[in-house]
């Protein structure tokens, strides 16, 4: 059996070949099902060396398409960790820029307010005028955003180093025929001569609707602590992938008490919510705790890049099966560390 009975979207880092961009892409995708492509804003964080500012929030240029109907079908994206393929001396392409501030809630009022269509000396006019001043403009095609007591709020920069390359593409949710898809939207890549980045990550994103029971999260998190080398040898993990990891100490000691499995799910998405998730880690459940519009989803982040859908699917069968193991109603016990998991999960056989 090639699909999986649940509702997924799929994000696959992928690196354009030289000359090309995630635009390219885009737009043969865009072709192919007789629909439209829209310059997006793309919302990253990327560490800083600066003292005090130990991160640096960016919105970069993506592409959404739709299809003939207007459905979404698939953004390709920019991702701030693909680093190691990029010659990072090669000069801005003409009209890609970044905005970049030290607050993610201003890049979020930046993005309602600008189009990310506009060119990058007027694209901030109007983030500007939201605090009485007009956009600065430096050398090098700089332009900053400061409010009326000089204080910077905001940049605007070309966009250097191929960074035009990295394409993460993040599909709609999909509900059936999950192999069709990924396969389309891969073979469009592989007819271009996109490429496997070094640091290159595939992330499965589960609809979390069936998740919510605190039962069904306690066993998940004890699963996949008990048998987390086990996951990892079956997802042959990318070892240069990075925002990998575990999830907070004392995680499992909160999830493992009766007292937690016997609430209701507000109550236990509220304890939740105090015992430090991040996004950042192999099995993201910040989603499923904060339910987030876009992307409410337990997110599997331990898979390394490919462009064989085949694979794909075969690493969503396994993850899949853990997530119905978890929610047997019958609770059948957790194997022990060590455990040969074919017997009971025949889906996470490695090859």
């Amino acid at each position: 059996m090639s699909d999986i009975d649940w509702k997924i979207g799929v994000e696959i880092e992928l690196l354009a070949p030289k000359g090309a961009s995630r635009e390219t892409l885009a737009k043969r995708v865009a072709e192919r099902v007789g629909g439209t492509v829209t310059r997006i804003f793309h919302p990253e964080s990327e560490t800083s060396a600066l003292p005090g500012q130990p991160v640096f929030e960016n919105l970069t240029l993506g592409f959404r398409v739709a299809d003939a109907r207007g459905n979404w079908v698939a953004s390709f994206v920019d991702d701030l960790t693909l680093q190691r393929d990029l010659d990072k001396r090669h000069a801005p392409q003409p009209g890609w820029y970044r905005l970049v501030a030290d607050d993610a809630r201003l890049l979020r009022l930046a993005a309602r307010h600008c189009d990310a269509q506009a060119p990058l000396e007027r694209v901030l006019t109007p983030f500007a005028a939201l605090f009485g001043t007009e956009p600065e403009r430096h050398d090098g095609g700089m332009v900053r955003v400061i409010d009326r007591n000089g204080s910077s709020i905001a940049i605007g920069a070309p966009l250097p180093g191929e960074r035009e390359r990295p394409c993460e593409i993040v599909t709609a949710p999909i509900e059936a025929d999950h192999l069709a898809v990924l396969d389309d939207l891969l073979g469009d890549a592989r007819a271009l001569g996109f490429t496997i980045p070094h640091e290159g990550a595939t992330h499965l994103h589960f609809d979390a609707a069936p998740m919510r029971s605190a039962r069904a999260v306690a066993r998940l998190i004890a699963f996949c602590t008990a048998h987390h080398a086990a996951l990892r040898a079956f997802a042959r993990s990318n070892p240069a992938c990075v925002r990998t990891g575990g999830w907070p100490p004392g995680l499992g000691e909160l999830t493992g008490s009766f007292a937690f499995q016997s609430l209701d799910w507000e109550a236990a998405r509220g304890q939740l919510a105090k015992a430090g998730l991040r996004k950042w880690c192999d099995i993201n459940l910040a989603n499923l705790v904060n339910a987030p519009e876009d992307k409410d989803t337990v997110e599997f982040r331990i898979f390394p890049a490919t462009l064989d859908a085949a694979q794909i699917m075969r690493w969503a069968r396994g993850c899949e099966a853990v997530l119905r193991f978890c929610l047997d109603p019958d609770a059948p016990p957790i194997p022990p560390a060590g455990a040969d998991l074919s017997q009971v999960i025949p889906q996470l056989t490695p090859m």
